[in-house]
């Protein structure tokens, strides 16, 4: 159901984030009992209900039911939670070790824009590699991964040097800004 132009003017005076919420995004509301419900649906929803429409693309917020604060990232947060505890996890310890150092860090801001680049970088090539692969029979596909297994590692390893290359440009640039800057360690040749 669409908002009245009375309702849309209040959501647009509180919020503008408010007002586009309202037209094209979803709205789950999370309650103090720690329930979660789908405006659009007007039905109470799981945490794998909210992972599958992650994996479907859907745009969606969680708000607090009392404060209207956003929560989408604890959220978020909480499927990856139950995604490393159980199965196969994609963090090793050293590496949730090393994001937890760079909290309170003066690079804090800079290592998260990087780590966004490099995975929106991946998933780029992610889907390139599934568009050229498209229509590939189960044989085909298994030629195919066995012929370019080198290049594959390849690619790969061009993207981590390229990583790699970017991240030290970024604290060469950080160590120009700010000399002397407490708790920043240059990387190392």
């Amino acid at each position: 159901m669409a908002p009245t132009r009375r309702a849309s003017a209040k959501l647009e005076a509180a919020s503008p984030d408010a007002a586009k919420e309202a037209g094209s995004m979803r709205v789950l509301k999370k309650y103090p009992n720690r329930r979660l419900y789908d405006t659009q649906t007007s039905s109470y929803i799981t945490l794998a209900d909210v992972k599958a429409m992650v994996l479907s693309g859907q745009e969606f917020v969680v708000r607090d039911a009392k404060t209207s604060d956003d929560l989408t990232r604890s959220i978020l947060l909480q499927i990856i939670l139950e995604e490393e505890t159980g199965g196969v996890p994609m963090f090793s310890s050293q590496m949730l070790a090393q994001i937890i150092r760079f909290y309170g860090h003066a690079m804090q801001g800079m290592m998260g824009s990087y780590l966004e680049k490099n995975l929106q970088t991946f998933t780029d090539m992610q889907s390139r590699f599934a568009e050229q692969s498209k229509g590939l029979s189960p044989e085909m596909w298994t030629q195919f991964l066995n012929g370019q297994t080198p290049a594959v590692q390849g690619l790969m390893g061009n993207y981590l040097e390229q990583s790699r290359s970017m991240f030290e440009q970024m604290a060469k640039q950080a160590e120009a800004l700010f000399p002397g800057m407490p708790g920043f360690v240059p990387p190392k040749r």
